[in-house]
Parts: C-alpha cells; structure tokens; sequence
C-alpha cells in the first residue's frame, strides 16, 4: 500500500503555476487529486474540454514541496501539458 503522504494541494498547484506560469493563465486548469484507485496524488490539466492527469511520485512531491529540486516534476508536467496541447 502506497503512503499518502501529507500535502497542501493549493500549495502544490502555486508550484505548479511557478514552474509553469502559463498552466491556470492561457486556458490550462490545474488541479491536485488523491487518487484513491491508484493510491497516489494525481495532478491533472484540463483544456477547452480535454483532459489528462498524471501521477506523481511521493519523493518528488516532497522534494518540491521543501525547494529541494522541481526537475521530475517539471518535466512530467511539461510532457502532460504537451500532450494535452496535442491532443
């Protein structure tokens, strides 16, 4: 069984929106989920309708959270926003 680990949502979309300062602005809404099914903290992107969520490791999350490093989860969010332009 996965460990939910104790996050602020809110706090994490705010970091969300620094590393991706155009996610929440230009049409991209972002939310944090716990996702019960997969027992972790999901993050999904919507726009003009479409929808795309990924899941995010507990490590990088609490890595982000203290300022520690974004990178992980920089770039998962960057491939989802990709796509969800794409698709």
């Amino acid at each position: 069984m996965t460990k939910k680990i104790q996050i602020d949502p809110e706090k994490l979309c705010k970091k969300i929106e620094q590393i991706y300062p155009d996610i929440g602005v230009c049409g991209i809404n972002v939310q944090v989920i716990w996702d019960e099914k997969a027992e972790s903290w999901a993050v999904v992107l919507e726009k003009e309708g479409k929808r795309l969520l990924t899941h995010l490791e507990p490590e990088d999350i609490e890595a982000c959270e203290k300022g520690e490093k974004c990178i992980a989860i920089g770039l998962q969010l960057g491939e989802l926003k990709k796509n969800l332009e794409l698709k």
